[in-house]
């Protein structure tokens, strides 16, 4: 089989949208492929296993789980996997920028720091870290509780990102305030994936 190499996302890939041709087909692989992964490992006890998944980026490549995954809605369980694996391949790919916006952010947003699970303060390599707990959380543990820490990590950042650029030009001012809300938008739709699967609702 070959491999797509992975590519750079920056946060506002999350919500980008790749086209099918054969939508229903597309959107059928897409759910199922995600249940498939989460079912096969939340039911194994391999550490290998476990650690494939969780590097499913730098083995199929991001562009590949693209393709398959980022058209999907986001309150569903393919698009929740998308979007912590997009948050986890930024964090691992620009972890100082990151750690200097979730810095700026705690302060203003002390509960979903809390709730994040972040050490004080923030290294850039504990934030990379962070993000790697997360999905290992996915496919071992709660996955209400990693979608939870995900969706704090995405407030308290777009917070730091909006406090850190309070006094640039208007231009990239908006940009950066673009980025911060994209991420807040993240947080509501990871906070909701979580109260769906704990209803048994997340598909």
């Amino acid at each position: 089989m070959r491999f797509h190499k992975p590519i750079p996302l920056p946060p506002e890939s999350i919500e980008a949208s790749t086209p099918a041709p054969d939508q229903l087909e597309a959107a059928e692989m897409a759910h199922r492929s995600a249940a498939v992964l989460v079912d096969r490992g939340r039911a194994s006890d391999d550490p290998e296993l476990l650690q494939r998944l969780v590097e499913l980026p730098r083995t199929v490549g991001l562009q590949t789980l693209a393709e398959v995954w980022s058209a999907r809605p986001a309150r569903t369980l393919p698009g929740a996997l998308w979007r912590l694996y997009v948050l986890d391949e930024w964090v691992q790919r620009s972890p100082e920028a990151v750690a200097q916006a979730f810095s700026a952010g705690a302060t203003h947003a002390e509960v979903y720091r809390v709730i994040s699970g972040v050490v004080e303060p923030p290294r850039p390599e504990d934030l990379q870290e962070l993000t790697h707990q997360i999905l290992n959380g996915v496919y071992e543990g709660d996955l209400d509780v990693a979608l939870e820490r995900a969706a704090a990590f995405c407030h308290v950042t777009a917070t730091g990102l909006a406090v850190l650029h309070e006094g640039d030009a208007e231009s990239a001012r908006s940009e950066e305030l673009r980025r911060a809300a994209r991420l807040q938008e993240t947080a509501a739709d990871l906070q909701a994936c979580a109260k769906l699967w704990l209803r048994g609702d997340l598909h």
